[in-house]
C-alpha cells in the first residue's frame, strides 16, 4: 500500500515538474487584452477629447467673424457658434458667451463637456477667439 502511495505520489510530483505551467497562456491572454482594450479605449478617448476641442474652437472662432462684422453684434456671434455646436453635436452641455467684448473688440468663449466612454469621468472644454470689430474710419 505505501509503494502504491508512494509511486502515485512521485507520478504526480513528475506531472507538476513536466506540466507546471499548463493554463498560463490562457491567464497571460486575459491579463494582455485586458491592456490592449484598455489602451485602445483610450485612443479612442483621446481623439473625442480633441475632436470636441476642435470643434469648440471652430464655433468660437465663426461666432467671432460673425460678430466683428459691420453691423453686427456680439450677440450675432453668440448665435453663429451656437449653430455651429448643434450641427456636430460633440461638445456636450455647450454654453457660449460674448463676456469681455466691448466696442473695439469681439470675445466668443465655449464652454461644454466631453462625451466619455468611462461613466463617471467628465472632460470640459474651454475655447474662445476674440479680434477686433470692423469700422469704418475716415481718410487722413
Amino acid at each position: 500500500m505505501k509503494a502504491q502511495f508512494n509511486g502515485r505520489w512521485r507520478h504526480l510530483r513528475d506531472r507538476l515538474r513536466q506540466g507546471g505551467d499548463r493554463g498560463s497562456g490562457s491567464v497571460e491572454l486575459a491579463v494582455l487584452a485586458t491592456v490592449v482594450l484598455f489602451l485602445g479605449f483610450a485612443a479612442i478617448q483621446t481623439g473625442m477629447y480633441f475632436h470636441a476641442r476642435s470643434v469648440a474652437r471652430s464655433a468660437a472662432t465663426q461666432g467671432v467673424e460673425a460678430g466683428r462684422q459691420i453691423g453686427s453684434s456680439p450677440d450675432d456671434g453668440v448665435a453663429q457658434a451656437q449653430q455651429l455646436l448643434a450641427k456636430y453635436d460633440s461638445v456636450r452641455s455647450a454654453s457660449v458667451s460674448a463676456e469681455g467684448s466691448g466696442t473695439e473688440q469681439i470675445r466668443i468663449t465655449v464652454r461644454g463637456t466631453v462625451a466619455t466612454l468611462v461613466p463617471g469621468l467628465e472632460l470640459s472644454v474651454v475655447q474662445h477667439a476674440e479680434a477686433p470689430v470692423e469700422r469704418w474710419v475716415g481718410a487722413p
